[in-house]
């Protein structure tokens, strides 16, 4: 932008730095984000965390925030995944799970075998984050996004992962239901549309919230080469995470998406652990 010459444009030009700077302190000031702590290297102790992304939002996705379905969601998964299976998970002296924000850019991802980060069609990905990423993932590291509803914002994600992973050296592939992430503990036997409560309810039952545009669920992936181990998986046409935040809410919704929602979470929380 050139505003040499005209104080007008300057001036212009001026705001729009300074709403920038402000909407960057808003989403990440003080250590966090409207009273979330962000997490650092001393709130680790060796057992699970549910390890929530924060990143930088652009509004005009769409598709949320990184803020998405917290916390309710990453206690409920937190609780579950250690009632019903062996995984060790971290607990506050008092008793609640030990679930954490990381910065997307941050050396706390190396800390967490799983990342799950929310509403991916609202990210914003800047290149030190997309390195710190790709190099967290290469070095063993899974990305789950969720929450995810049509081509706009599918297509808006596409553009900010391929930042981190590019499509000349990494395919996006649909993941098939015979891969042993879908039995590594349940059998999901089919990709789960699970839709917010609110739309739920609102539509009379309805499932996809975006109609015709965001009819079919996907699970997509992006592989490690070689290994074939998923460093990305990608969740679209279904919010997955609301089953587990809405546990207590409503029982129609309850049983009708709790026990498919909880399957493949804890699924996907065992594959990251044992690959």
């Amino acid at each position: 932008m050139t505003v040499a010459g005209n104080p007008a444009r300057a001036l212009i030009a001026a705001g729009v730095l300074l709403t920038l700077a402000a909407a960057a302190q808003a989403q990440f000031g003080r250590g966090g984000f409207r009273g979330v702590p962000i997490a650092t290297a001393a709130d680790f102790d060796g057992r699970f965390h549910y390890c929530r992304v924060a990143y930088r939002s652009v509004f005009a996705g769409g598709g949320g925030s990184w803020t998405t379905d917290y916390p309710n969601a990453d206690i409920n998964l937190s609780i579950r995944l250690s009632e019903l299976t062996k995984t060790h998970v971290s607990k506050r002296p008092s008793g609640d799970p030990n679930h954490l924000v990381v910065r997307l850019g941050s050396n706390e991802l190396f800390q967490c075998p799983l990342v799950i980060l929310s509403a991916p069609g609202s990210a914003q990905i800047d290149a030190p984050e997309a390195a710190q990423l790709r190099e967290y993932l290469l070095k063993g590291g899974m990305l789950w996004t969720d929450d995810s509803w049509g081509s706009y914002q599918w297509a808006r994600w596409e553009n900010e992962i391929r930042k981190v992973l590019p499509a000349a050296e990494y395919s996006i592939i649909d993941l098939p239901l015979t891969h042993p992430l879908f039995s590594t503990q349940f059998e999901v036997k089919a990709i789960p549309q699970i839709p917010n409560i609110g739309f739920f309810l609102r539509s009379g039952g309805r499932t996809s919230e975006q109609g015709a545009d965001s009819a079919t669920p996907y699970v997509k992936a992006i592989l490690e080469a070689g290994t074939g181990r998923v460093m990305v998986m990608m969740t679209h046409n279904t919010d997955i995470a609301d089953s587990w935040e809405r546990e207590g809410e409503d029982p129609s919704y309850f049983y009708t998406f709790g026990p498919r929602g909880y399957a493949f979470g804890i699924n996907a929380v065992l594959y990251s652990l044992t690959h």
